[in-house]
Formats: C-alpha cells, structure tokens, sequence
C-alpha cells in the first residue's frame, strides 16, 4: 500500500526564512523611512535619489526567490504550476489596467496562496508582479515595491489559520475578508512607496522632511484618503466578489493539480496485503 502525505509546494527552510526576513527588514525600510528617518537624516536630504537607490531592493527579491526555489529542492512540476499561474496572474492585471481599481488578479493570489502554502506565495507574488511589469512595460523604480508588496499579499494568504480543515463558506469568508483588508494594504503600502517623492510645497498632503513623524502621518492618511480610497475599495470589492463566485472552482482546481503533482511528496511502500 502506498501512504501520501500532503506538503506544501515550497517549503520555507532555514536559509530561506532568513533571507526573506532580511527582505522584509529592508523592505520596511524602504517603505518607512520616511517615518523611521528623523528630519536631520542625510536620507531626507536626498528624497529625489531615493527611488533609484530602492530599486536595488529588486536585486535582493530576486535572490530570495532563487534562495527559496534552491533551498526547497523544487521539482519541474511545482515549477510548471509556479510559471502558469504567474502567467495567469500576468496576464489578467491588464484587463483592468487598474481602472477603478478593477484588478482581478488579486484574487488569484489569494487563492493559490491559500492552497499552496507561503513559500510558494511570496515566491508566486513577486515573480507575478515581475511578468505582469514586463507585459504592461510598467518597469521602473518602483517595481521592487511592487514585488515585495504583492510577495507579502501573497504570502499572508497562505499563513491564514485551518488550511486542511476549513472548507466551504467558512473558509470563502474567510479568504474574502483577508482579500478586502489585504486589498486596502497593498493599496497603503503602493502610496508609502510615492508619496515620499511629491514636490513638499504641491499641497499640504505632500512629504515634508523637516515635520516631525505625527504630522508626516497625518499627511500621508489624507494623502491616501484624497488619492486612492477609490481605487483601494474597488480593488478590495472586486477581489471579494471573484472569490465568492469562482472562488470553489479555482480552489478546488488548484488543490487537485497539487494532489495530481504530488510535490515533494514522499512514498513509502509497507509490506504486501497491509
């Protein structure tokens, strides 16, 4: 008889959890710094140059996605499963181009992360964001924030509690309410990455270098509230209404291919008649 244990498609060992922690130290950095830097800091002295310094962030997601794929030993049949759902993702960012924050891949990212585990979210996430950046030609220094962003999206999913017990509509609502919250994150997360750079004296929702840390955040609640609300709940909206209506389909059929692929799944053989 031949005993199947489920696993996750790409597991997170030592090396990996590292090295994505070290991402997501530099990536808080990247994204805070205009709290965490006080008004003295050189850093705030060179706000026009700092987009192009935090694109090396790029360099450090693409060695954490290889570090997780090394370390995770993952096989040609994850790889597939990681290519087409990347070109899924990819593919459906355009349909909305973000209009009204009309953006179905979200969902899919939530999905798959839930299915396949964190590892494989952030990987999915980042390498998602990636190819859609190339399709779009939305290469710039602000695709690494991208990357990192929709990697922790992605991940978070598949960090969410009961991944082998809850089913059906409990576990629907539960995706959906994570959708809708994560949506208005990434959302938040995306304005940190610009709103550093607007010209101080445009409004007085602009980043001031020389106020101190409570007034910068509350510059930047009114700057996310004017700019994107709209956007954030469409993208949030969208995201729990595709999950309700195809959510069981796109989960039942990620969760058969994983069992199909059977990644890294270890088979032993008891004796004969067991």
């Amino acid at each position: 008889m031949t005993t199947v244990r489920r696993v996750r498609a790409v597991r997170l060992g030592p090396r990996s959890v590292l090295a994505l922690a070290l991402a997501g130290a530099v990536g808080v950095a990247a994204f805070g710094w205009p709290f965490l830097a006080p008004p003295t800091s050189q850093v705030s002295a060179h706000v026009q140059d700092a987009p192009w310094l935090f694109a090396g962030l790029l360099v450090l997601l693409v060695a954490v996605v290889a570090a997780t794929i090394s370390e995770s030993g993952l096989g040609p049949k994850a790889v597939a499963m990681l290519g087409v759902l990347a070109a899924t993702g990819a593919a459906l960012r355009p349909i909305g181009a973000g209009t009204a924050g009309i953006e179905p891949m979200f969902f899919l990212m939530v999905l798959s992360g839930r299915v396949l585990g964190p590892g494989f979210g952030f990987v999915l996430g980042s390498v998602t964001m990636f190819a859609s950046a190339l399709l779009t030609g939305g290469v710039g220094p602000w695709m690494p924030f991208q990357m990192l962003a929709m990697g922790w999206f992605t991940m978070g999913a598949g960090l969410l509690p009961g991944p082998d017990r809850l089913r059906g509509r409990t576990e629907l609502a539960l995706l959906a309410c994570y959708g809708f919250l994560a949506a208005f994150a990434y959302g938040t997360l995306m304005n940190l990455a610009g709103w550093p750079f607007m010209r101080e004296n445009a409004s007085n929702i602009a980043f001031d270098p020389d106020a101190a840390v409570p007034v910068n955040l509350a510059r930047f609640t009114a700057y996310c509230l004017a700019t994107s609300l709209g956007w954030d709940l469409g993208r949030a909206v969208v995201t729990v209404v595709l999950t309700f209506l195809v959510g069981p389909a796109i989960l039942r059929a990620l969760r058969r291919a994983t069992r199909r692929a059977a990644f890294e799944t270890p088979v032993t053989f008891g004796p004969p008649g067991a």
